[in-house]
């Protein structure tokens, strides 16, 4: 797994693609399933997961944390390395 450091301008990236992918996979939803629920693409789903999206509005995320029934805050939250595999 490629992990990102800390201190490079585009953790924020990283991490948040991370905790969505593990909120979604908590609500077993599969991409699709959320970029759906979204109104969004796939492979946009699939760009913030994997760390290949580099701009992402505050509005979207909120509109993806209320989808995955979380605090926005909770994307943000630092991970812990088991619940990203």
């Amino acid at each position: 797994m490629t992990t990102i450091d800390k201190s490079d301008n585009n953790y924020v990236y990283y991490l948040v693609g991370k905790n969505i992918r593990k909120y979604r996979k908590l609500k077993g939803l599969k991409q699709r399933e959320l970029a759906d629920k979204c109104s969004l693409s796939e492979g946009f789903i699939s760009d913030i997961e994997s760390n290949t999206f580099r701009t992402i509005s505050l509005n979207m995320l909120y509109h993806i944390a209320k989808v995955l029934d979380i605090h926005i805050m909770l994307l943000f939250q630092d991970l812990d390395e088991d619940s990203v595999k």
